[in-house]
């Protein structure tokens, strides 16, 4: 073989390798960002930028491999891009192993549990010819979520226990997979999972019960499960789009209306002529995205990272929903006064920089409280679901120019999970419920 042959057999080997790379690069995407969408208590971050936990705050980014954990009085949600949610109890740990598209645009994700008590709202895309994945891990053991399906996992000393409000899981341990069905709990004792195969006792490495023992912050999780049932479908948007998370908060803390010449836009309640979408927030630090711009309210996450802001006259600031296909990591504004300065983020350095009351975290859920929502404030630092009619304070506000006083509660759900007293095992539980009233939806 010529010399000049050989050259062009390697130039074409070379051509078809790098192809194949650029393939094997593509089918798997690592551009999925989600979102810490309730923070309550001592929360901490590890935004996977090598600087290890640091203070949570609601509306920050989580990307693959970051980190969340809670303290004793500490809670927090991950909301998803469909709108599922992921929910840490107090004293626990969740690591972020795997946010990935997969070649079809099905999302892939892969949490492991560390340590304590999480609970997992979901509502997976299940089609022919896309399906998304979800992977829960604890120790050695994994659940497995292809429809929908709300459940809890709990890890104490060597036992772990799954239980199953809603829906089916297929759940596998080193010594086999079994289904765990709705209503029903399954203990798995983890130092019986280091048995192998061939040992004949492992068929005892985990019991099937009939039902579930309620654990304390069950009536937490379904407060929360029952906030997105009520606002995340409510009518009035009109818009069309893929995601579902921030929904629920739109929903509860605005409202959509029309504008001539600006179409079909959102406006937060207590906003006022004043106020800009940019004064509370913070510059967050991720590597391989830099800075990008966090708001400090607690609906403050679609209208950040997808449209844009215009000012309209008459109005003020109002959000144009659209742009689905890209991601704002800077604001995005159209006709803005000549006044304003559209916030630009830091030129060096990886430490978060608060803008204005900067980022906000809730305190630990307590007792029925009192709380001042002042002119301008846009909701900031209004708790969700915590205050009925939010729409009629605010124009009682409009009105009057001043501040409001009111009392806030946590929501309660709607209905029980329906756990009976008693389980196959011979545990003893509370039925699920809460005597509380459930806040009425603002109109």
């Amino acid at each position: 073989m010529s010399i000049t042959r050989l050259g062009k057999m390697l130039a074409i080997l070379a051509v078809l390798a790098a192809a194949f790379l650029v393939v094997s690069a593509s089918a798997e995407s690592k551009a999925r960002i989600v979102r810490l969408s309730d923070v309550q208590g001592t929360v901490q971050i590890d935004r996977a930028a090598g600087d290890g936990f640091d203070k949570a705050f609601l509306n920050l980014p989580v990307i693959e491999a970051a980190r969340v954990k809670t303290g004793k009085d500490g809670r927090a949600e991950v909301e998803f891009e469909d709108g599922s949610a992921l929910r840490l109890a107090p004293d626990s740990e969740v690591d972020f192993i795997r946010l990935a598209l997969g070649e079809d645009g099905q999302k892939l994700s892969t949490v492991q549990l560390v340590s304590g008590t999480v609970y997992a709202s979901l509502h997976p895309k299940n089609a022919r010819e896309k399906s998304d994945q979800f992977l829960l891990n604890f120790g050695r053991e994994s659940v497995t979520v292809s429809e929908a399906a709300h459940f809890r996992v709990e890890l104490a000393d060597a036992t772990a226990t799954l239980a199953v409000f809603k829906g089916k899981l297929s759940a596998t341990t080193p010594s086999g997979q079994f289904e765990v069905a709705e209503k029903h709990s399954a203990t798995i004792d983890l130092g019986n999972n280091e048995l192998t195969k061939d040992d004949p006792a492992r068929k005892d490495t985990f019991v099937i019960a009939k039902n579930y023992a309620a654990e304390p912050s069950d009536d937490w999780d379904r407060q929360q499960t029952d906030y997105h049932d009520r606002y995340a479908p409510a009518s009035g948007s009109s818009i069309s789009s893929p995601y579902g998370y921030g929904m629920s908060d739109l929903n509860y803390y605005g409202n959509f209306m029309t504008v001539p010449g600006y179409g079909n836009v959102w406006q937060p309640y207590f906003s006022g002529a004043n106020w800009s979408p940019f004064q509370d927030g913070a510059w967050a630090f991720y590597p391989g995205a830099g800075y990008m711009f966090v708001s400090g309210y607690p609906w403050g996450w679609m209208p950040y990272n997808y449209g844009n802001w215009a000012f309209a006259p008459g109005f003020g600031y109002v959000w144009q929903p659209g742009n689905w296909n890209s991601w704002n990591a800077l604001p995005v504004v159209v006709n803005a006064p000549v006044t304003m300065k559209v916030p630009a983020p830091p030129v060096s350095g990886r430490q978060t920089v608060m803008v204005g009351r900067g980022l906000a975290a809730n305190p630990a859920m307590g007792g029925t409280h009192r709380l001042t929502i002042n002119p301008g404030s846009a909701s900031f630092g209004v708790p969700r679901g915590s205050v009925n009619h939010l729409d009629r304070l605010s124009k009682t506000m409009e009105r009057t120019a001043r501040p409001v006083v009111v009392a806030t509660f946590p929501p309660a759900p709607a209905t029980s999970f329906g756990a009976s007293p008693t389980t196959s095992t011979g545990l003893t539980a509370a039925p699920h419920r809460s005597s509380a009233s459930a806040p009425t939806r603002p109109r």
